[in-house]
């Protein structure tokens, strides 16, 4: 392995056994409840839900959420499959708080969903309220941190997945 992979794996995962250390039961009960905003169960009923809306309209944010959905999973499942990166090592007396949906955790899928729909959302919503989501799926991929199945670097490429796959739709569609 590349020297800069071996120090970069180093920090994520000092960063994510500081963070995991300083858990807190009510913060492990909100964290828990946070991350399913990113399953797939809410996710793509709301991308859905936006690109049917969308439909006819000039504002086309539904529709690059649907897209950057579909295609920051795929790109999230390829990498999976190809860079095969384990899910963290809990420090000594931690466990993670979540089952993990599968064996690899880079990069992180629920960060790349959760922010893929919250930038459409953010677009059709007042500003407001869309700062709002915005920082929720922030949480959401921080919260795959905090409950141990994922390092920060996982998430950190997660959301750009989501922002590069929403910036794509926009040019495609413009």
């Amino acid at each position: 392995m590349a020297p800069w992979i071996i120090r970069l794996h180093s920090h994520d995962e000092r960063a994510l056994h500081a963070l995991v250390m300083r858990r807190r039961p009510r913060l492990d009960r909100a964290m828990r409840a946070i991350t399913h905003l990113g399953d797939a169960a809410v996710t793509i009923p709301l991308a859905l839900a936006m690109l049917l809306s969308s439909l006819g309209e000039a504002d086309d944010a539904g529709m690059r959420a649907a897209f950057a959905l579909v295609v920051s999973h795929a790109v999230v499942q390829l990498l999976k499959r190809t860079v095969t990166r384990g899910r963290p090592t809990m420090p000594a007396g931690f466990a993670a708080l979540v089952a993990a949906p599968d064996r690899f955790s880079f990069p992180s899928g629920h960060a790349a969903s959760s922010l893929s729909v919250a930038l459409g959302l953010a677009v059709l919503l007042p500003p407001p309220v869309g700062a709002v989501v915005m920082a929720v799926a922030l949480i959401v991929g921080a919260s795959r941190c905090y409950l141990g199945v994922h390092y920060p670097g996982d998430v950190v490429v997660g959301w750009m997945l989501a922002l590069l796959a929403f910036a794509a739709a926009g040019t495609l569609a413009g």
